[in-house]
Parts: structure tokens; sequence; C-alpha cells
């Protein structure tokens, strides 16, 4: 595959988060700042410095390049730990977030991806792994398991097909995702869009957030 042809991890997350938001992002190549990307920016400071270091038989690596051929699928990882094992490392990544962690699972399936990719690279598994909010200060361990893997697996067939079709989708508002979002101008969901429901596929990960 191409290396243009990869979807970047993050497209995942945008996508699981507002479908629209990722096509203004990776299609039209739309960027806008805000409080919130800008904190989101200073938190991933540290980790977006490409390292190396070792602490209490811990070895850790930032900003690691990451793909997974077979899926098409590449980015950076924010930090992964490698644990010592008598069998060989443990391998636990690391995504960095700001705020506080969500009902959905957006910011789960880039973690899980990051995890495809690992597996990938070093033929580990990886059954685990970590998301750290900076406005909680903590880590929230996040389980592998079959039924992420298998939202992730889609959600990368979803983004591939939306890439492919080069449409941007219509914009629907959702004031606990749109009123946030940096590219709110950008995208007008008050303007252009409906508030009377959103894609089925994203029914069940948005259910409880108004």
């Amino acid at each position: 595959m191409d290396d243009a042809d990869f979807i970047p991890l993050s497209a995942l997350q945008h996508y699981l988060y507002c479908p629209r938001q990722c096509a203004l992002i990776h299609l039209e190549r739309l960027w806008e700042e805000n409080a919130h990307t800008a904190q989101g920016r200073l938190l991933h400071d540290r980790a977006d410095q490409p390292g190396a270091e070792l602490r209490h038989g811990v070895r850790t690596l930032t900003a690691l390049p990451l793909a997974q051929a077979e899926l098409g699928i590449g980015g950076v990882a924010d930090v992964v730990e490698m644990h010592a094992r008598p069998d060989g490392p443990c391998l636990y990544p690391v995504e960095y977030k700001r705020g506080r962690p969500k009902s959905h699972r957006a910011d789960e399936v880039q973690l899980c991806a990051q995890a495809l990719c690992l597996e990938a690279m070093f033929g580990r598994a990886v059954p685990e792994g970590a998301l750290y909010y900076g406005r909680a200060r903590r880590r929230k361990v996040v389980c592998l398991d079959p039924a992420l893997r298998q939202l992730t697996l889609e959600t990368i067939q979803a983004v591939r097909a939306m890439f492919a079709a080069g449409r941007t989708p219509t914009a629907r508002y959702l004031a606990s995702r749109c009123d946030a979002c940096s590219l709110i101008e950008h995208c007008q969901p008050r303007l252009l869009g409906r508030t009377d429901g959103v894609d089925a596929w994203l029914r069940d990960q948005l259910d409880g957030e108004d």
C-alpha cells in the first residue's frame, strides 16, 4: 500500500467523535486552534519529542512511529512502555488526552489502533493500554478486548470508505460535541445541520451525552 493511502491513527478518533470533523481535517485540510486544542498541544509537548529512557525496569519510548501495513494505518504513539518479562518485553501504549474520560469510545479506538500497529511491528500481543487525561491527571486503563478491536476495525473501514468517496458528511448539530469543536465556525452545524438525530452507526456511541 502506498504511504499516501495510509489512514492516520488520529483520523479514527476524529471519525468516531464526528465523521464531518474527520473529513474537514483530513479531506479538506482545515484546522483551527482553540483553548481545548491548545491545551491538548501543550500536554503533548513532552510526548511529542522522540526519546527513550529506562526507569525502574521500564523502558519508555516517546513519539514512536507506528504502522500496520495490512490494515493501512499509521501514526505516532505518544508513549510506549516496555515492561521487562522473562519471555520478552510487554508493550503498553499510553495516549495523552486533555480533559477527562469520555462516555464515547473514540479515544479508546485510537489507542486500540496503536496496539494493532505494535502487535504487527513487534510480534507480541498487546492486551492492555492506558489513556492519560490531563485535567483528571490520571490514567484510565483500557482493556483491548475483542469488542473494542472489532469497533476499531469497523472504524478503519468506515474512514477508508469516506476517504475513497472524497465527500464531507452533512453537518449535524450535537451540543455536547459541536460547542467544544475548534472547527465549529468552518462546519456551521447550526446553520447547515439538523438536530433531529445522528447517523445510525454512531447512535450507540452518542446515547446519554445530551
